[in-house]
Formats: structure tokens, sequence, C-alpha cells
């Protein structure tokens, strides 16, 4: 079915678009499946999974180019590109919590900082701004920092590219690094009998799979953007919530003055 359909009305024939074939949202399936093929590797093929997860990520410039373009920027294309961000990044953080479990608290914290700060502030755009305004339309009396962040593509690209790059090199260095877990130290005989789905015997099946000092090197270089990205989500959060406040405030204002 082409993107691109005619309809007939009396007389008239006029073109109704298929939104859900238009080129950015094309891309946009792309990125799930290739992000689904990612976890599908992800146990135990660290190169594979990486690969696949890392033109998943990079797809995600690629089809808001496409929309601009195109000229087919849409609404539902903004909430499939949100969502799917939001997703593939929750799923690389569950396994990164249960890779390193006496870290899994802060993963489960990013996890829940990520969605709640992304839904608040989608939320409060769509209530406070109208369903017509768009998330990335922040004004900078509003907030600089998240001026910069949604209008910047630049700034935009980096903050989200390396938050994907540092969680990315952590994922490789449970495939090599003992000083995160300290199982890969050693195999242990006792346990190559348990459950081949247990995390036990998967620790064992991703020990030493992999040289530490580049996923060591990528995970200090982007550590540094991925906590700017966490204070985005922060300062987010916070402006948000006001800005639902300072909304419930007005309209209260506006029924006492009816009563």
């Amino acid at each position: 079915m082409p993107a691109t359909e005619k309809v007939s009305r009396g007389k008239d024939v006029e073109p109704r678009e298929n939104i859900y074939l238009f080129a950015p949202n094309l891309i946009g399936y792309s990125r799930i499946i290739l992000a689904v093929a990612s976890l599908y590797y992800m146990p135990l093929h660290p190169r594979t999974c990486s690969l696949l997860y890392s033109i998943s990520c990079l797809l995600d410039a690629l089809d808001g180019y496409a929309a601009r373009y195109l000229d087919q920027s849409t609404r539902f294309g903004a909430v499939l590109d949100m969502v799917t961000d939001r997703c593939t990044t929750a799923c690389l953080l569950v396994f990164l919590a249960s890779a390193f479990p006496r870290w899994s608290i802060v993963f489960q914290g990013l996890i829940a900082l990520d969605m709640a700060s992304h839904y608040m502030h989608m939320y409060a755009t769509l209530a406070m701004g109208g369903s017509d305004e768009s998330h990335k339309n922040v004004d900078k009396s509003r907030s600089f920092i998240l001026n910069l962040y949604y209008t910047n593509r630049t700034v935009l690209f980096l903050c989200c590219a390396l938050n994907e790059v540092f969680f990315i090199a952590l994922y490789l260095l449970s495939f090599s690094s003992p000083l995160l877990s300290p199982g890969l130290l050693e195999q242990v005989p006792e346990i190559k009998q348990a459950n081949p789905y247990s995390a036990a015997a998967l620790e064992l099946a991703r020990a030493n799979k992999m040289d530490s000092t580049v996923p060591w090197i990528i995970a200090i270089v982007s550590f540094p953007v991925m906590m700017l990205k966490q204070i985005i989500n922060v300062v987010q959060l916070v402006k948000a919530s006001r800005w639902l406040a300072e909304g419930d405030l007005e309209a209260r204002r506006e029924r006492k003055k009816t009563r």
C-alpha cells in the first residue's frame, strides 16, 4: 500500500496520506526490529548485540532528519520515537541490573528517572501547552538548559548518543572486567552444573569474552555526558511538575472566581 492513496469524495479525488508508511516511521519500525534483535543477542553475544543496538540508536538521528527533509513530521512519529528510546534504554539497564546486582538499585533508579521525567514533561506539554504543542518547544524563560537541549540538535544528539554509549560500554565490561563483576575473576567448578539459564551460569558464560581496555576508555570518556543527561532528566521532571502545579493553582483561582 503506498504512503499516499486516493480517496473519492463526490466528483473530486483527493489524496489520503498513510501516516504509518511515512519514511521516518518506517525508519522507526526498523529501529524497533534492530532493538529486539539486539535484546535476543544481549545475554551472550556482546559484539553482535552492541552493533545492532548502536545502529538502532543512530537511526534515531536519521528519522528526525528524514521527517524534516520530507516534510513528514507527525505526532505519531514523535511518540513512536520517544517510546522506542525509552524502551530500548530501559531494556539495556535491566540487563545491567542483572549483570551487576550490587548496583541494581542505581540502574533501577535510572530507569525510573528516565520514564518519569519524560512522561511528566510530555503530559505537562499536552496539558498546559495544548495538543498542537511539541514537547521540544521549551521556552528559555522556563528552563535555559532544557531549551538548549531540545532546540540545539548537536547538543541533543551528543547527550543522547554518549548517554547510550556509556551504557553500552558498561554492557561490554560485564563480559570483561572483574573490577565490576567479581564472578569474572575465575571459573567456579561447582556452578558448572547449574541451570543453564540461571544468573550464575550466564555470568560464567560471559566471563572473559573480551578485553576490557576499550570499554573502559569509552566508559570514562562518556561518563560526564551521561551524568549531564541525568541532570537534564531531573531538571525536566522538576520543571514539568512545577508547570503542572502552576496550572492547577490557576484553575483553582478561576473556579473560585466563578462561584
